[in-house]
């Protein structure tokens, strides 16, 4: 990634939340995307390999090569793959501006939660279509935090998430992005782009999603970035702090909880 400040931090917590993620979602967001044995993929920002894993166990004989700016990132990602016994997995430091491979290097790219740092994700994907032979494709997913919507509703619940969707503008980011996916791949000279919205429904009858999702993955996220939102001055504490208490009950047992994903795909000619 190249962002000034990854919004949500990296410290061990949100390494957890990240994996938490990426376990909860592997069949909304990985279900329809594998690659055939012996081609090139390239995974642009890899960050700790929350989606790394999955995506080799998907494609086992495809080779991947995974890059991400940070270089701690990095090593937790390989530690990860190392551990799940990954061996089609390669793993670079590099700038998703200044990426250190040849034109037509690549059969496939895939992005994951990466545009939504960057504050030219146009030029992030023109960068990565050079890399693409012709014919080849990206698969790019985003979410879009204008989507949540829950039982019981909350203004307070809304006001925190709107904390995190700010902060992450002003990083330089858009925590909205899903829902421009479509306008993007295609100012950036992909063709026949196609975008499916993977929506997230939770209620008690599901309480995987309840636990992974609600609780450990989108609450959590808000709730992570409480300090930042306070020292910005953009929350009372104790409004931003009834919000996190509404988002948490929503997954009660008479709670709902809804958040829609947006997966591209896009081919360069």
């Amino acid at each position: 990634m190249n962002c000034r400040e990854y919004v949500h931090g990296y410290d061990p917590r949100e390494n957890v939340r990240l994996q938490d993620q990426a376990g909860t979602l592997v069949e909304l967001l990985h279900s329809d995307t594998s690659y055939r044995a012996g081609s090139s993929v390239l995974e642009a920002g890899c960050g700790v390999g929350a989606q790394t894993v999955t995506l080799a166990r998907n494609s086992p004989d495809a080779r991947i090569t995974s890059i991400d700016i940070s270089e701690a990132s990095l090593a937790e990602a390989k530690r990860r793959a190392d551990a799940a016994g990954l061996t089609n997995v390669q793993f670079r430091q590099a700038d998703i501006f200044a990426l250190p491979f040849d034109p037509a290097s690549f059969d496939h790219i895939f992005v994951c939660f990466v545009l939504e740092h960057l504050a030219r994700p146009i030029d992030a994907l023109d960068a990565l279509r050079v890399l693409l032979r012709p014919g080849g494709t990206i698969t790019v997913i985003e979410g879009d935090h204008g989507s949540a919507y829950f039982h019981p509703d909350s203004e307070a619940a809304h006001t925190a998430i709107r904390c995190q969707v700010d902060l992450q503008r002003r990083a330089g980011g858009n925590a909205m992005i899903g829902r421009e996916l479509f306008p993007l791949m295609t100012k950036a000279g992909f063709s026949a782009v196609r975008v499916s919205p993977r929506m997230v429904y939770v209620d008690s009858s599901r309480p995987g999603l309840v636990d992974g999702f609600t609780r450990k993955t989108f609450t959590a996220m808000i709730e992570g970035v409480r300090e930042s939102a306070i020292e910005a001055g953009i929350v009372e504490p104790a409004v931003f702090d009834r919000g996190i208490l509404d988002l948490y009950r929503t997954a009660d047992p008479d709670g709902v909880f809804c958040y829609t994903f947006f997966k591209a795909v896009g081919e360069r000619v």
